[in-house]
């Protein structure tokens, strides 16, 4: 179990939706916790966020202001800390299209100035976050993750005789995140049209807990290198257009630039590599420092099928409007009127 007793630890993009989730779960299940960083460029969320915990009442708690793209602000931030969770990112599809080099220099550039700082300080384990868009990726931003979590990975191998552990964790989208389909639909619903990209079009669901939970596993149970992948359903956009508003009109506009119909988080290719855990699928890096037969054993790891994938269209399980209906009542806004 993940003991965090006078540990200190960062969180990159601390003050987006899993920041804020991930440093109240923290608070309210590691009571002993040293310190949480708050590490973000955005001041007024900053500012926001430390109203909702005040000093005196969470003397743990401290905020940075400060740039991922930033190596010497990092280290600076890095002083001290024993665990990173690497949350901050560009992550808006079609922004990302049109500013390419921004979108680099943040997930790109700013995931190896993570690694840097980290060899540089005495950080100990490192979760970053991926995405479903990084496996088979058709955009920008998805290539961008796919660079992040190959440099992750592959961080291990460089690392030396220090103890640091990096691992990846890629899940789907986020119910009830900032810039999320599902508070973007409450807020269309007043008008009566609700626009739908493609009736096609399918996606993984995940919860803000069930976020937080998987980046807690990895952190206190990677071994380095593995990209963890929960096991969650699949909904049809179309579904939650109906759950949001069944009076309103389901207007069909197209896809936005690099969009897909189905997300895939385990390709046919990965299946070589892919090992069932029980609660969730991992990626092993191809090369390794520990033992294989020891990681099986130990977490009873079982390899999948070749040519096994995991995709939301083909997945094998489903929300269902009613089910929708009740998740945003209980992770997105506890008015919504089922």
């Amino acid at each position: 179990m993940l003991d965090l007793k006078n540990k200190s630890i960062l969180i990159t993009g601390g003050t987006g939706s899993l920041g804020k989730a991930l440093t109240k779960e923290i608070l309210a299940n590691h009571p002993e916790v040293r310190r949480i960083v708050i590490f973000s460029r955005d001041e007024q969320k900053q500012f926001q966020m430390a109203q909702d915990y005040p000093e005196k009442q969470y003397p743990q708690l401290r905020f940075f202001i400060g740039d991922v793209r930033d190596e010497q602000r990092l280290i600076r931030a890095f002083r001290g800390v024993d665990y990173v969770i690497h949350a901050a990112a560009m992550k808006h599809v079609p922004i990302a299209e049109y500013n390419p080099d921004e979108c680099i220099k943040t997930n790109v550039i700013g995931a190896q100035n993570v690694i840097h700082a980290c060899f540089e300080t005495n950080v100990q384990r490192v979760v970053a976050l991926s995405t479903d868009k990084a496996c088979a990726p058709i955009n920008l931003y998805g290539a961008t993750k796919l660079t992040s979590d190959k440099l992750f990975v592959a961080a291990n191998n460089i690392k030396g005789d220090s103890p640091i552990v990096f691992s990846v964790v890629r899940y789907g989208n986020v119910m009830g995140s900032n810039g999320s389909v599902i508070p973007f639909f409450l807020k269309k619903k007043v008008e009566g049209i609700l626009p739908i990209t493609d009736p096609n079009m399918t996606r993984f669901n995940i919860s803000l807990q069930g976020g937080v939970d998987m980046v807690m596993h990895a952190l206190g149970n990677a071994w380095g290198g593995e990209i963890f992948i929960p096991k969650i359903p699949s909904y049809k956009i179309t579904d939650v257009a109906e759950a949001v508003g069944p009076n309103c009109e389901q207007v069909v506009v197209g896809i936005r630039p690099g969009e897909k119909v189905h997300e895939e988080m385990i390709t046919p290719s990965d299946s070589f590599y892919t090992y069932d855990l029980g609660k969730y699928y991992t990626i092993l890096p191809a090369t390794h420092k520990w033992s294989l037969d020891e990681f099986k054993a130990s977490f009873k790891a079982e390899l999948v099928k070749e040519g096994f994938a995991y995709n939301s269209g083909s997945n094998e399980e489903w929300e269902t409007v009613d089910s929708l209906r009740a998740l945003i009542k209980q992770h997105v806004d506890d008015t919504f009127d089922i």
